[in-house]
């Protein structure tokens, strides 16, 4: 019987190691996914950094950024959950959160899945005890069953979109989510001035996002110069701060405002991870603007600060945690839609599926070497 590989962590800080696990059965409302590329998510980074504010299963397999196709599928699993057709040889990706379906959000808030009580996470909330041992991207194949995990979601991506693609739109869906929070809370519409505070992978997605959904000028405000606020540049940020050269939070703000002219941004948008964001940014903002957190998705602690200026500058605060399965056609289109209009590609770099090519995607992502490190276990499907 074909061995699969899968790799593992035992905890933050250890190093990847990969394990073989046989090729498992495939019942009738399940399905094997065949891994073309995987990205390493911030969050990904924060887990192996020991950030993570819950409890995890050590030893797990991590990666939720997934671009897959299907190679084997049981006899009633047909379609994806958006009720397009599966088949063998379908290219798919899996939103990491599953919902329950059953808990007070699921039930009363449907919009609000994501804050489901109980979820399960792939690349995350299921150990590598639990067979058939495929719970997250950084393996050759991802299993799913929809009878053992009913919260799963499985979608269906364009017959000739690239994998690589493909598993940008986990992490694109959730700019797209963020800007519709603030569209719903009226404080974004067509036109805007829009500050994006990070230029790493969600950063870039974001400056590609705010555009396609209506932005009139982008702004990035983050570091290094190369790879990433280069890359923001040409995903059609009309200028970036520097945070290396433009070392005070003071000279940022000023910064800033000078570039976007009169009393500051319609919106800004934190995409850093840095709980410093939130107290400059909301003095990057007009009075009465609108500030967007998704960046805190780890604990990476607290900051003094001073909800006045919130108050006195009739401040729109939102939060952003995610997304919902029925957000992602609007990732996938945004993608496929601007294949051709954006360096899509430009912002992955490709490891390969060793435990020496993941050491290496995981310390360059870290050091921002890279703008977003991509495990690639088949080179021959990545493309």
């Amino acid at each position: 019987m074909e061995q699969i590989r899968v790799c593992t962590y035992d905890g933050p800080g250890a190093q990847p190691v990969i394990r073989t696990v046989p090729w498992p059965k495939i019942p009738k409302k399940a399905a094997l996914i065949k891994v073309g590329a995987c990205g390493v998510c911030g969050t990904d980074l924060h887990i192996l950094k020991g950030h993570w504010p819950k409890p995890l299963p050590w030893p797990f397999t991590l990666g939720h950024e997934i671009g897959g196709v299907l190679v084997e599928v049981g006899s009633e699993f047909s379609e994806d959950f958006m009720s397009k057709k599966l088949s063998v040889g379908s290219k798919v990706m899996i939103p990491p959160l599953m919902p329950c379906g059953h808990c007070y959000y699921c039930i009363h808030y449907p919009e609000s899945a994501n804050k489901c009580l109980t979820p399960v996470y792939y690349g995350r909330y299921l150990g590598f005890d639990k067979a058939p041992h495929l719970w997250g991207g950084w393996a050759e194949y991802v299993y799913v069953d929809l009878d053992m995990l009913p919260g799963t979601k499985i979608y269906k991506l364009p017959d000739d979109m690239s994998l690589r693609l493909g598993a940008l739109s986990e992490p694109l869906t959730s700019c797209i989510r963020a800007f519709n929070r603030a569209t719903r809370a009226g404080g974004f519409k067509w036109g805007d001035t829009v500050v994006i505070q990070g230029s790493g992978p969600i950063g870039i997605l974001a400056v590609a996002a705010a555009q396609e959904m209506g932005a009139g000028r982008v702004i990035c405000v983050g570091a290094p110069e190369t790879p990433r606020l280069a890359l923001a540049r040409k995903f059609g940020a009309e200028a970036t701060v520097d945070i290396e050269e433009v070392t005070t939070p003071e000279a940022r703000i000023k910064a800033v405002r000078d570039i976007v002219g009169g009393f500051g941004a319609d919106l800004v948008m934190d995409c850093s991870g840095h709980p410093s964001a939130g107290p400059e940014g909301i003095e990057m903002l007009r009075d009465g603007g609108t500030y967007v957190e998704m960046g805190q998705f780890t604990d990476a602690g607290s900051i003094q600060t001073s909800w006045h200026r919130i108050c006195t500058k009739d401040l729109n605060v939102l939060g952003s945690w995610g997304f919902t399965g029925n957000d992602l056609p609007l990732g996938v289109d945004m993608l496929y839609r601007t294949r051709d209009k954006y360096p899509w590609l430009e912002m992955q770099t490709l490891y390969p599926f060793s435990e020496e090519g993941i050491g290496r995607a995981v310390a360059d992502a870290m050091a921002m070497k890279t703008v977003k490190s991509t495990i690639v276990p088949w080179p021959e499907l990545a493309e």
